[in-house]
């Protein structure tokens, strides 16, 4: 059963603007750990790259906070959810701590998807409730 949805546009030129406000604070305080380090791989590559990264992780936390209905209000916080992808590209989301625990607890599970084209990002988040899914599941959300 759908328990919410939600969806989030970015503008990465607001995002450009901010990390030269702001420079590598804001990258710190929106990605988790995993996420910084695939930031700084990419944005070592081409800015760009860093950049459209950073947007879709951006974009969908917002997007994941509105489908669990909470925004950005605790248990929810920007490092305490990333958005990581398999070998196949395929993005998925891992949380943490209280927010992890919060979402098992509820037996919720989450689909993304994410696009970024060369001013906008997008997401797009589907949460669902698996009765079958485990309170103590080591990972709260199934690839």
């Amino acid at each position: 059963m759908i328990f919410g949805t939600g969806t989030d546009i970015c503008d990465l030129r607001r995002i450009a603007e901010t990390l030269a406000r702001r420079g590598d604070r804001f990258a710190q305080k929106v990605l988790g750990p995993a996420e910084l380090q695939v930031f700084h791989a990419r944005r070592a590559r081409a800015e760009s790259r860093g950049l459209a990264y950073l947007g879709t992780r951006f974009s969908c936390k917002e997007a994941f906070s509105k489908a669990i209905g909470l925004g950005m209000h605790m248990p929810m916080t920007w490092r305490a959810c990333e958005t990581l992808n398999h070998p196949s590209g395929q993005p998925y989301i891992r949380l943490h701590g209280a927010l992890a625990e919060w979402f098992a607890a509820r037996r919720l599970r989450a689909h993304v998807t994410l696009s970024d084209e060369s001013d906008y990002a997008v997401s797009f988040v589907v949460v669902e409730h698996d009765p079958d899914a485990s309170f103590h599941s080591p990972s709260p959300i199934a690839p």
